[in-house]
């Protein structure tokens, strides 16, 4: 089996978006908001192209300090945006967010790269960059999930601490059905890209296995943490345990 991918030309590339701007048509017929539509393409279209670039240059550097850097702005854009839920409260919240993705997410992290994987270098731009973006975007998933759904218990008069089951329940819900659909339903992107550049669907399986495994215990661990830490705040609205 070849190991090396295959180039895609830009003539080729394009007829991709040739399905994508039909689905944008209809929108735009059916006058359900066609331009939100267009300006996500466009804008996917830049971000992979300036990600490419950008990560090319860092691949190069092989600069422990910009690669903290950028596992930084992971950290503290995630833990910000996490909380786009629930934005009356999201100052006085961000601080509890910020330690349970970094704990969660950095306990993994080490986990992974350090256990699993063997990396001589931690900071080997090629596995740390694209394992911490897996890791803490799931993480920031479940935990946007976690305090949607806390915040609604706790209005409706719930107390604090089956409020944080129902919570911790309903955020593992995606990542608990990937679990299920995984291999049956469809091939998740890593394992999907590593067949189609040639790796053996064998060793392609067992990276997927590490990523099903990281991206749960990083979404559980750091939600659980949250909702830990979260108490004080929801506490005043709610009867103490």
């Amino acid at each position: 089996m070849n190991n090396i991918a295959t180039t895609i030309p830009l003539v080729n590339l394009s007829i991709a978006f040739i399905p994508a701007l039909v689905v944008v048509f209809v929108l735009f017929k059916w006058s359900l908001g066609a331009s939100n539509a267009m300006y996500g393409l466009v804008r996917m279209l830049g971000q992979l192209l300036l990600v490419g670039y950008f990560l090319a240059y860092i691949f190069e550097s092989d600069s422990a300090w910009i690669v903290l850097g950028i596992l930084s702005v992971m950290v503290f854009a995630s833990s910000w945006i996490a909380l786009g839920t629930i934005k009356d409260k999201r100052l006085v919240l961000y601080k509890q967010t910020l330690v349970a993705i970094t704990l969660g997410g950095g306990i993994i992290f080490i986990i992974i790269t350090q256990g699993v994987l063997q990396i001589d270098k931690w900071y080997s731009p090629q596995y740390t960059i694209p394992l911490a973006g897996m890791i803490f975007a799931n993480s920031m998933n479940c935990v946007s999930l976690a305090v949607e759904r806390l915040a609604a218990e706790i209005d409706r008069g719930v107390v604090y601490i089956e409020a944080r089951r129902i919570a911790l329940q309903a955020s593992l819900i995606p990542v608990t059905n990937s679990l299920f659909a995984v291999g049956l339903v469809a091939l998740p992107g890593m394992m999907t890209g590593q067949i189609l550049s040639g790796v053996s669907p064998l060793i392609a399986s067992r990276y997927q296995i590490m990523v099903m495994c990281m991206i749960f215990a990083a979404a559980g661990i750091s939600t659980v943490i949250f909702l830990v830490l979260a108490r004080p705040v929801f506490d005043q609205k709610t009867q103490k345990i």
